[in-house]
């Protein structure tokens, strides 16, 4: 029987420590899996911050992209604008006086698509007055409806 403890003795003491050691070994590995979890989380986090601000940038990048080809495509529109001018003078004779006066008609083209009908505006002329003055300074669509240089900004809207 003492014998048979001395065999068995080294036997079990073997095994005894070869459990510790895989128990010792099995709680290093755990806590350096944790420890990579942990690193990994971060960088996750890191990365979806970086994302997000990223996806911000770039979603105002597009609305300013966006705002400045509106504006580009508008200001091309309104180039694209002009306004043809005639005019004659019209005589009208009434008994023993006659009115002499200044008849002026523009039409608003789009390229040499007409918009609108030729609208007609009436002067009354006085007798020696410079009819090529009264035609340059006369005109029935506003200089600013022609040129969006000169027209009002629009508001910047709130997003």
């Amino acid at each position: 029987m003492e014998a048979l403890l001395w065999i068995l003795l080294p036997g079990f003491t073997a095994v005894a420590s070869g459990l510790l050691a895989w128990f010792i070994m099995q709680s290093r590995m755990e806590v350096a899996l944790a420890m990579q979890r942990e690193r990994l989380a971060e960088t996750r986090g890191a990365l979806g911050a970086e994302k997000s601000a990223l996806a911000s940038s770039l979603d105002t990048a597009l609305r300013a992209a966006e705002a400045v080809a509106r504006r580009e495509a508008l200001e091309n529109f309104m180039d694209e604008l002009r306004v043809e001018q005639r005019h004659y003078t019209r005589e009208n004779r009434m008994l023993m006086q006659s009115r002499k006066s200044l008849v002026l008609q523009e039409r608003m083209y789009f390229r040499n698509i007409p918009l609108s009908d030729w609208i007609e505006h009436e002067i009354t002329v006085e007798e020696g007055a410079d009819v090529s003055r009264l035609v340059q300074d006369m005109t029935i669509f506003d200089k600013s409806v022609v040129s969006i240089a000169d027209g009002p900004r629009p508001m910047k809207q709130l997003a």
